[in-house]
């Protein structure tokens, strides 16, 4: 990364495509920002891997990121942010550095005494930081968590209307159709195929976290007076460690098919 081309640029990364879905929240709330992309997809997925991994990962990409010149982070990866962002922060306090976590806290309040699913990443189910979300919420409701394992892998690849990721979505939730009342997109690349997910869960309403990771980003950017002015122009650069056209034409499909995603 070129530290004249990035600098003021916020920096937003993740496992591979699934950030994306985070990156939509992020333009639609900061239109003037300047973003760029970071997706790790010759490593992908982080969920499936080992927490020492994420976390040298993690680090390998937000030193690259602020040598660039990046003024905030966003670490745009359930997996990542419980495995790193504390550390992060330690590491890089002179720039905001913004993570993600499950939308546990509004799907229960939204469906009080409900049954609330938590669709996620084994290791996101693992660590300690998702533990501690659902120890605070998970006495207001009936919460079941389940670790999908292949299925960020698998949205990887592309071409989610293909038969297989409803098969494989049946046999990770399949179980519940019928029995829940909200779920909760718990890793950042479920919402590309949330029309699957509804297809076997039924009509049910989906929690995601880019909203309020956008509206975090606002706060941090205006309180260190950062935020670009309304004149600036915003733009999205695309970069990723599988460094090939094919790589970087399929993130710019899945930013554009974002409107359909939830």
């Amino acid at each position: 990364m070129n530290a004249d081309e990035y600098k003021g640029y916020v920096g937003v990364f993740d496992s591979g495509v699934g950030g994306i879905s985070i990156l939509r929240e992020l333009v639609r709330e900061l239109p003037n920002e300047r973003f760029v992309y970071f997706g790790d997809s010759a490593n992908a997925p982080y969920g499936e891997k080992t927490t020492h991994e994420v976390r040298a990962l993690s680090f390998d990409i937000a030193r690259e990121l602020h040598k660039a010149g990046c003024k905030a982070i966003v670490i745009a990866c359930n997996t990542a942010t419980s495995a790193a962002a504390a550390e992060l922060r330690s590491e890089f306090d002179d720039i905001p550095i913004v993570g993600v976590e499950p939308a546990l806290k509004p799907a229960v309040l939204a469906e009080r005494n409900g049954r609330v699913l938590v669709m996620a990443t084994p290791m996101t189910v693992r660590l300690e930081k998702f533990q501690d979300l659902l120890r605070e919420w998970g006495s207001k409701a009936d919460v079941v968590s389940v670790p999908c394992e292949g299925l960020a892998a698998r949205i990887e690849k592309g071409h989610l209307d293909a038969p297989d990721v409803i098969e494989l979505l049946r046999s990770l939730v399949g179980s519940y159709a019928g029995n829940v009342d909200a779920v909760v997109l718990g890793c950042t690349h479920y919402p590309f195929v949330a029309p699957q997910i509804r297809a076997v869960l039924g009509d049910v309403p989906f929690f995601t976290s880019g909203e309020g990771t956008a509206r975090q980003l606002r706060r941090l950017l205006e309180s260190g007076g950062k935020l670009n002015p309304k004149n600036t122009q915003g733009s999205v650069h695309f970069a990723s460690s599988r460094d090939t056209v094919e790589e970087l034409e399929l993130y710019q499909r899945m930013y554009e098919c974002g409107d359909t995603l939830v």
